[in-house]
């Protein structure tokens, strides 16, 4: 069970405020704040052109060990972090990707946090909210309309087997990954195979959270490539003349929303990439408007810090020009002691050995965040199996393997209460500057990069190109894209390619399949694995337990 989906009897409820007010609390002006209701908005892109000149706060990125299947309660902690430097005093203000409903109604539930450690209002956040995903669904599928248009009218040049532009749609659904369109004769267009994704994976996606401005947004889009000619150059979204239409589908989506914690802070909830096959973070806009406006700005980056930390590192803080100061590194004792070799239906029990042996993947994160130059706090997760001699061993272990410090939070039981020592702890690491740096600079060759990432943040021994892999390398290079950041795309349950290599695997060799451009993006995807870009349901998916009743009343989405 996944920490958003325990429940918890919260004795005081807490006290929603009007978003106008969060929002000039905050700093923004009434003119800057477009509301979507009484209790969200949008914010308008004119607030970063004011604010400029201001210097920025400090910044710390979440991220974590590596994740059970469940996750180990990464949002939750954010939120409680931000909660706890709220408790203390601090300016704070909390960046987050948007949830997606595919992960919403499949495995994970809701994408909110949980317990007394939430941002709200938690079921329009996890559903429609202001339609942002909507918006990049609407803007995928027309360029996939568009390209079959071409393909009908014969102004596409191109075999149907050269197109790379799939469908999209926000539900997981496994029977759309292979498909084939165009059935039922001649009128209805030309037969051909495709595919479906997931929203969270579109290139579109990452557009909207690298994108700059308006303009940026619009140069982006028409940069997407959509198939290639037999001569080897490509097709773009600007060559079908369609990305003009595109962005406008986009413009609102662009905008940043804010919502609040359960404790009034500020939360900026923007674009929702996913953190295993494309970057994992937050939109660089709510990022950039926060550290205007806090002194402290917590950002989540997906998955563990072997690829959503490093992808903020080598794609989000290189186009957006970030130092952040700080990681907070979440760990809980059950996925360590997974990582440690007991099986999940024995998590609960006491297990000092496990733990220790498990705890060695947390010493490889903690290793990841030192490669960057950034101080590390782990944030134990405090789950009610966990026992007090196992909770003190992880802290001394998490301190021995070179972590600044280590604390047990409470914030899933008592909010921003249970986060005060970690938000103490946090707060001290961010005091003295920063000294992040990339692992490599912006003009390393791809190959270079990877062997990087495999061998100083994976624990690979080696890397193994495939022959076709080698030959897109050198196929891109030739078209100018040979420098452009990797964007890993590898399994988040293994610091390694494999699943099923836990805890810290160590001289393995890393296969990578194939690499394959995101111009519109900006980086290049590389392909360790073999990653489904659209999930499928399980027997007793999160929907199971989603119902409302004729009040109106939602249950289960957390």
């Amino acid at each position: 069970m996944s920490q958003a989906a325990r429940t918890l009897d919260v004795q005081q409820p807490y006290q929603l405020r009007p978003i106008m007010e969060v929002g000039k609390a905050f700093g923004l002006l009434e003119s800057e704040l477009i509301s979507y209701g009484p209790y969200k908005a949008k914010i308008s892109l004119d607030a970063l052109k004011r604010l400029k000149n201001r210097p920025d706060g400090r910044l710390v990125v979440v991220t974590a060990i590596t994740p059970t299947r469940a996750g180990e309660g990464k949002t939750t902690s954010a939120i409680s972090l931000t909660q706890g430097l709220g408790r203390i005093g601090t300016k704070v203000a909390l960046c987050l990707r948007q949830p997606s409903t595919g992960p919403l109604f499949g495995i994970k539930g809701g994408g909110t946090g949980g317990g007394m450690a939430q941002i709200v209002p938690m079921e329009e956040i996890n559903l429609h909210f202001t339609g942002d995903i909507h918006a990049v669904e609407a803007a995928h599928n027309l360029l996939a309309a568009v390209i079959d248009a071409a393909l009908f009218h014969g102004q596409l040049e191109i075999g149907p087997s050269f197109i790379t532009w799939p469908r999209t749609l926000d539900v997981n659904d496994r029977a759309l990954r292979h498909i084939v369109t165009g059935l039922g004769g001649d009128e209805h267009g030309v037969t051909r195979e495709s595919s479906f994704i997931i929203a969270a994976a579109s290139e579109i996606m990452a557009i909207l959270a690298l994108a700059s401005d308006l303009g940026d947004l619009r140069q982006r889009i028409g940069r997407i490539i959509v198939a290639q000619r037999k001569d080897g150059s490509f097709i773009t979204a600007e060559d079908l003349r369609v990305a003009g239409a595109m962005t406008v589908l986009l413009k609102d989506a662009l905008l940043p929303n804010i919502v609040q914690t359960m404790e009034g802070e500020p939360a900026l909830v923007h674009a929702g990439p996913f953190g295993n096959i494309a970057h994992g973070n937050n939109s660089l806009l709510a990022d950039q408007i926060a550290l205007k406006l806090a002194d402290v700005v917590v950002t989540e980056a997906g998955f563990g810090a072997d690829l959503g930390l490093e992808k903020f590192a080598h794609i989000v803080a290189r186009y957006g020009h970030l130092r952040p100061a700080a990681a907070l590194v979440v760990a809980t004792v059950r996925a360590l002691k997974s990582h440690g070799g007991v099986p999940l239906a024995k998590l609960g029990a006491e297990d000092l050995d496990a733990l220790k042996r498990g705890a060695e993947n947390l010493a490889a994160h903690i290793d990841i965040v030192r490669a960057f130059g950034m101080r590390s706090v782990v944030g134990v997760n405090r789950f009610p199996t966990d026992t007090d001699r196992e909770l003190d061993l992880l802290t001394q272990l998490a301190k021995h393997f070179g972590a600044d410090a280590a604390v047990v939070n409470d914030g899933f039981a008592h909010g921003g209460e249970g986060a005060v020592e970690l938000a103490e702890a946090v707060l001290a690491k961010t005091q003295n500057g920063s000294n992040f740096a990339p692992l490599y600079p912006p003009d390393t060759p791809i190959r270079e990069q990877i062997q990087t990432l495999a061998r100083r943040l994976y624990g690979a021994a080696d890397v193994e190109f495939l022959p076709e892999c080698q030959k897109r390398i050198d196929w891109l290079t030739e078209r100018g894209m040979g420098t452009l950041p990797v964007c890993m795309s590898k399994t988040h349950l293994s610091l390694s390619h494999d699943p099923a290599l836990k805890g810290r695997p160590r001289g393995f060799t890393l296969p990578v399949r194939n690499v394959y451009p995101s111009a519109g993006a900006g980086f290049v995807v590389a392909l360790a694995g073999d990653i489904q870009l659209m999930p499928g349901l399980g027997k007793e998916p999160a929907y199971t337990r989603i119902d409302i009743d004729t009040s109106g009343q939602i249950t289960g989405l957390t």
